[in-house]
């Protein structure tokens, strides 16, 4: 029998370095995003990728609690290749870690909103970039506060097939109301926000700009990253994606699907020009992939190639 060591190790999440890509088998080891190693000290961390398994805000199907388990387990098929359009590692110049996911009693669903808050709050304040895995799109909410505490009112660039605008009470724990919440509480500029994707009408437009999913068609992917570059500026912009913005065809697991939405490469192609019109993202998240109501993990798999876009375009601004 030889004694010849295997050249591609597997659980890089819990025996590799923070730095470099992974190079086992995509089908075998321990799921970690991307294969990164799990951790929770971040002294010289660049990312922290956080899960947040909560959907109790659901208006209609439930599910996106296994939200962040699918995109892990979609996220294997990239190992430790340059990943495609960026040609590089991003784990080469990014030091990035799996936080694991965020704790919360779901017996007391009042509480998990103050809960996440906190918790992202303490990543945030040690200047380590968080990428949040949802979860329904409520816990943007908390995320946001996390972000405004830091930086100030954020621009936000909201990905979505709904504007989230319907207004509460102030109280409500809902994913279709936090954006209106999120305005009247100064958490995001609405005059330097923009929502993208949608194909539903709320009563309120909290005076943030839409780009109708319709639009893409004249617009393009060019056309719509100049509305965003107009929009949002230099300024700090934080980043939400619903994957309900791609059209059931590319995301059918997803709690409220809604006909007529983006194509998986429209929206990658919009991803992808962040960089080049300056906008300054300080945190990101990808929310509502409910895996129940996927096949063949196609939800799953356009969840983890957006969380990936990201820590490309970090990558890449961090190498300029």
């Amino acid at each position: 029998m030889s004694n010849r060591v295997h050249p591609r190790p597997t659980d890089n999440a819990f025996l590799g370095d923070a730095m470099g890509g992974s190079h086992e088998p995509t089908y075998s080891g321990a799921l970690s995003f991307m294969r990164r190693r799990y951790a929770r000290a971040l002294d010289g961390v660049d990312v922290a990728v956080w899960g947040i398994p909560f959907d109790t805000a659901t208006s209609n199907r439930p599910g996106c609690r296994f939200g962040p388990q699918a995109i892990r387990r979609a996220s294997a098929i990239f190992d430790g290749d340059p990943q495609y359009p960026f040609g590089i590692d991003p784990f080469a110049t990014l030091k990035v870690v799996d936080y694991g996911d965020c704790a919360f009693d779901y017996g007391r669903p009042a509480e998990a909103p103050a809960t996440i808050a906190a918790l992202a709050n303490a990543i945030v304040d040690t200047r380590t970039w968080l990428l949040s895995l949802g979860g329904d799109h409520f816990v943007t909410y908390p995320l946001l506060q996390a972000h405004a505490a830091k930086y100030g009112p954020l621009a936000l660039i909201q990905f979505d097939a709904h504007q989230d605008t319907w207004s509460d009470d102030g109280a409500r724990i809902d994913h279709g109301t936090f954006i209106g919440r999120a305005v009247r509480e100064g958490l995001i500029d609405p005059a330097r926000s923009i929502q993208v994707g949608i194909r539903t009408i709320a009563p309120e437009t909290c005076g943030i700009d839409i780009v109708h999913a319709g639009d893409i068609d004249m617009l393009g992917a060019s056309g719509v990253l100049e509305r965003v570059k107009q929009r949002v500026g230099t300024g700090p912009a934080y980043c939400t994606f619903d994957i309900d913005c791609l059209d059931p065809a590319f995301a059918p697991g997803t709690g409220t699907p809604v006909a007529g939405g983006l194509s998986s490469r429209e929206a990658l192609a919009i991803l992808r020009g962040f960089n080049a019109i300056g906008i300054d993202m300080v945190g990101a998240d990808v929310v509502e992939v409910a895996p129940p109501y996927d096949h063949a993990d196609i939800t799953a798999i356009a969840g983890a190639t957006v969380a990936m876009f990201y820590l490309g375009l970090l990558a890449e601004r961090r190498r300029r």
